[in-house]
């Protein structure tokens, strides 16, 4: 499948058939690793939970239709190292900070989710969770803020193809 492809193709899935394998997962998450960072610090980390009572620990720490959505599946908890993007000798370097994290990690989990689907596998994004329950479950460092929880598996069913704002919503092009 060509990069469009991929692009037009890959959803959001609330069901799961099975989680990807670990194989597969290691597979993703080393493509997932090629996406840019500030400076190439790779300030961004992932939780993979397999199995076990760990992933029944994390599956707690969702809403209970994030808990639905993701079930069969594997689950990738991300999270970015404070004080590296967009930091020199432990100042900011600019007025964003560690908001930088959040865009690098936001870039890195953007390859993650279609480095997913060219493996033919689906996913999910939860940014719904309880935070403090998912780093005492996968004894999180507090120097890392969590961002995101990612099922990935296959689908159970189709899902549905959201519309879009029409590009003029969402760019400004000027020519001055």
């Amino acid at each position: 499948m060509d990069f469009s492809e991929l692009i037009h193709a890959r959803r959001s899935v609330r069901g799961f058939a099975a989680p990807a394998p670990h194989d597969a997962l290691v597979s993703i998450l080393e493509k997932a690793q090629q996406a840019p960072s500030w400076k190439n610090v790779q300030e961004a980390r992932c939780y993979v939970v397999e199995g076990g009572d760990t992933l029944e620990a994390v599956r707690q720490a969702l809403p209970e239709f994030n808990r639905r959505s993701s079930a069969n599946a594997a689950l990738l908890v991300t999270t970015y190292v404070h004080g590296l993007a967009a930091f020199t000798k432990g100042e900011p370097d600019n007025e964003l900070g560690d908001s930088w994290g959040v865009y690098d990690l936001g870039l890195r989990d953007a390859y993650l989710v279609l480095a997913a689907a060219d493996a033919g596998y689906d996913t999910l994004i939860m940014g719904i969770r309880d935070a403090d329950a998912i780093r005492a479950a996968l004894s999180i460092p507090e120097n890392e803020t969590i961002l995101a929880v990612i099922a990935v598996g296959t689908r159970a069913k189709e899902p549905t193809l959201r519309p879009r704002k029409p590009l003029g919503e969402v760019a400004s092009f000027r020519e001055d």
